[in-house]
């Protein structure tokens, strides 16, 4: 993955994290739902195209801001705090190298195939 989309990925996950310290939660939250988003992959167990389509809405970054704003409009922590962890959790994977992923399977992702 290029070098520059890594960064960015880094500085958005870095973001989130900033986002989070804002709020009036201990850091254990953070940590104990990071990678609550994973749960998405569990998709693959019935095939590749539930898989890529879980993985994708627990992955999606609008989504993620959608939800964050929403609780943050609607006076709603609990959802808000979902969204930015979410947003982070999302920035982390793609600074890996993980991007949301097409049918053919999990390697195959938007951002280049995994394990290439």
């Amino acid at each position: 993955m290029n070098f520059t989309l890594k960064i960015e990925e880094l500085a958005m996950m870095l973001m989130g994290i900033g986002a989070f310290s804002l709020q009036e939660l201990s850091w254990w939250w953070f940590i104990g739902l990071f990678f609550v988003p994973d749960i998405g992959m569990l998709g693959y167990i019935l095939n590749n195209k539930w898989g890529a389509f879980f993985y994708n809405i627990f992955h999606h970054k609008g989504l993620a801001i959608g939800i964050g704003l929403l609780g943050y409009y609607l006076k709603l922590p609990d959802l808000e705090i979902a969204g930015i962890i979410l947003f982070a959790h999302s920035s982390f994977d793609r600074f890996l190298g993980y991007g949301l992923k097409y049918k053919k399977g999990f390697k195959f992702t938007h951002l280049e195939e995994i394990g290439k």
